[in-house]
């Protein structure tokens, strides 16, 4: 265990915050709630912000921005969207010295200010689909904040397209929930289950929400991404209409979907370790610490010059970083790139030059491995894909080992306050029994899950008949 971190098994939540800590990567900023992202927790959302961005442009989506200032009547106009956003508004009622005439709310999320714009760049059917994303700040005015989890203001994407007909903006829906699912495990290396959002955990305003939710080391869910399907409810709202093949006047369908900086803390509670953060090759921001170790100047000089030679054309290739600084001695090092994350540690002293090899050390298993000097680019890339996999591969085994078919309210209950873990049980889709289950456990249906067929059975509340089992469990 590093020094500073507590153990995961005596503080679970202390252990996630001296982890971002040790590795610099938040800190909290003065105004409470806040999030300062430092260089190391940022170069990680500038990786992720880079893969997500190239699979929306992949599929047809272009960027843009819209204003973080809303005028509050934009918010009275959708009345569910407003009801579930008023509580976490933060409101302006004075600019430049003067009361405003009318109050501007800082942006919880931009569906409003986003579709009171397409009102005018919609006519007719030539302009469909409209597919656009931006990448932005928010704020919503949490009470109990969490670095990265939950902050007052965070960083996202939120994607907005507008399109013809309801089975479009399904298919857009859906083709969103893929990248997502696809971004988290190909990239974070974190198995994610996909499905429908019940009516009480929908986004406020939607007809359909969609989400990933990923299983935590602590057994608890993370819902790490959500892609909704609007209907035609914001349209309305503000008399987005379009002029059909057919001449006839309609009003558009919509989408919207996001993923925020929360994905950090998701990457940091799948795959850290009492040691400290542990980061997946594809996503960080040094892939290779490279730590050269010499006793004097000439060895200093032999060991750097053997190894800049090494790594002459890895730039482009492979994200490393020599550390040849020699105010700090290599055992420091070694823990200050530990506590990082870095996937891949090469440590080459007079030795390994003598030798004509070097140390290479995984950072996920502590595995060392001496290997030839001549063949070190392949082989850092060959560990590098192995460690990727290897993290997927443990991941999605923890969540396996914890995921349960219960067909026993009080089995639930007992299980749910003593292990945690996904339960699938059978529900009879009514909120009552669903508020019930919050009330009585304070586990929430995550997911109504894709992948599962249906099934006949009882509901595990009232013994009601049930077609198909949900996914229940306690959750950041």
């Amino acid at each position: 265990m590093a020094k500073g971190i507590t153990k995961r098994s005596v503080d679970y939540s202390r252990w996630y915050l001296d982890v971002i800590a040790a590795a610099q990567m938040a800190d909290y900023g003065p105004v409470k709630g806040c999030m300062v992202i430092r260089p190391t927790g940022y170069a990680i959302w500038e990786a992720m912000q880079s893969e997500l961005d190239a699979m929306f442009k992949e599929t047809g989506h272009v960027n843009a921005y819209f204003p973080l200032l809303i005028p509050e009547s934009f918010l009275q106009k959708e009345a569910e969207h407003v009801e579930g956003f008023a509580p976490e508004c933060a409101v302006v009622t004075h600019g430049g010295g003067k009361k405003l005439e009318e109050r501007v709310v800082i942006r919880p999320t931009s569906e409003t200010v986003i579709w009171s714009m397409y009102k005018n760049w919609i006519q007719s059917y030539r302009d469909l689909p409209l597919l656009i994303n931006q990448w932005a700040n928010v704020v919503r005015w949490e009470m109990r904040t969490r670095l990265f989890l939950r902050t007052m203001e965070f960083l996202w994407q939120e994607g907005h397209t507008a399109h013809a007909t309801y089975d479009e903006a399904e298919e857009e829906t859906l083709k969103i929930l893929g990248i997502y699912k696809n971004f988290a495990e190909e990239y974070m290396a974190m198995p994610v289950l996909t499905g429908l959002k019940t009516e009480k955990e929908r986004f406020a305003g939607a007809v359909k929400t969609y989400a990933i939710e990923a299983m935590m080391q602590d057994r608890r869910a993370l819902q790490a991404g959500t892609s909704h399907n609007l209907g035609q409810n914001f349209a309305k709202a503000f008399d987005v209409t379009f002029q059909t093949e057919n001449g006839k006047l309609e009003h558009v369908w919509a989408t919207s979907w996001g993923v925020s900086t929360r994905l950090i803390g998701g990457l940091i509670m799948t795959h850290s370790d009492d040691n400290g953060l542990v980061v997946p090759p594809r996503l960080a921001p040094v892939q290779v610490a490279i730590v050269p170790i010499w006793r004097s100047d000439d060895e200093k000089t032999a060991v750097l010059e053997r190894l800049h030679a090494i790594t002459a054309d890895w730039q482009g290739k492979i994200r490393f970083k020599l550390d040849d600084r020699d105010n700090y001695r290599p055992g420091w090092k070694f823990n200050e790139w530990e506590k990082q994350g870095v996937p891949i540690r090469l440590e080459m002293g007079p030795k390994d030059l003598a030798s004509e090899e070097l140390v290479m050390v995984k950072r996920h298993s502590g595995e060392k491995e001496r290997i030839p000097q001549s063949a070190v680019y392949e082989k850092v890339n060959e560990a590098l894909e192995q460690v990727q996999q290897e993290l997927f591969e443990r991941a999605l085994a923890h969540r396996e080992k914890n995921s349960h078919y219960v067909d026993s309210y009080s089995e639930l209950k007992e299980r749910l306050k003593d292990e945690g873990g996904f339960y699938y049980v059978h529900w009879n889709g009514k909120r009552e029994s669903e508020d019930k289950l919050q009330e009585e456990t304070k586990a929430t249906i995550r997911v109504i899950p894709s992948d599962q067929p249906e099934e006949n059975g009882q509901c595990i509340f009232t013994g009601e008949a049930s077609s198909r089992r949900v996914v229940v469990a306690k959750a950041y």
